[in-house]
């Protein structure tokens, strides 16, 4: 499946029509391949996605009001929203924003706390705090997400600027893909960094899913 495009969102109807008894996904583009994955899986008819764009992560002030946007367009078509974005960088705004809107949204600080299981991870972060991480989707996408906006394909000399203080570069696997580990690996190298491939599958992310039923 190729990569969710991050200069447009997407729209992934279910079997069945709009209307009674379906629910709506409005997700983080970067959990696309995912999501779908975990619909397929467990014949999840029932979820409707709408994905915004992944690089809303650029501009993470953006987020809630793009959800809020695309909560207000959507919200007579179905019988619940769930939002699939943790705080992601938001500093609570979009918390505030869902409780607002009366939608529920998928708990933890950002993706890679739920990919490894919250708790999981609030027990790894104290060792880990010189970690970078990376997921399948940051893996497919590092050099439009990473290295072109930092500015390293034009210069490199930035690299220990930024990532002077990481050791290593962990590798949050959702699937078990040789091409994407040796391109996890790759990326290591390129920022200079002990390589960890440790793997996730979908975290929390499938049983916030499960309970999305109207």
């Amino acid at each position: 499946m190729k990569a969710l495009p991050d200069d447009r969102s997407l729209t992934e109807t279910g079997l069945a029509p709009l209307g009674e008894g379906r629910v709506l996904l409005i997700a983080c583009g970067a959990l696309a391949h995912e999501i779908l994955a975990l619909k397929r899986l467990n014949g999840w008819a029932h979820l409707d996605l709408r994905c915004l764009p992944a690089n809303l992560h650029l501009w993470p002030d953006r987020i809630p009001p793009a959800v809020e946007a695309a909560v207000a367009e959507h919200r007579a078509d179905y019988d619940k929203i769930f939002v699939v974005y943790a705080d992601c960088g938001t500093g609570g705004q979009l918390f505030d924003t869902c409780k607002r809107l009366g939608v529920e949204m998928v708990e933890g600080p950002h993706c890679y706390s739920f990919f490894e299981g919250n708790a999981a991870f609030a027990v790894k972060a104290e060792d880990e705090f010189r970690a970078f991480y990376l997921t399948d989707f940051l893996v497919r996408q590092f050099d439009a997400f990473v290295w072109r906006p930092m500015g390293l394909d034009r210069h490199p000399e930035l690299r220990d600027m930024y990532f002077g203080n990481y050791t290593t570069l962990i590798y949050q696997a959702q699937t078990n893909d040789p091409a994407l580990d040796a391109k996890a690996e790759d990326c290591a190298k390129r920022l200079g960094l002990v390589y960890l491939r440790r793997f996730t599958g979908y975290g929390d992310l499938a049983p916030a899913l499960a309970r999305q039923i109207p």
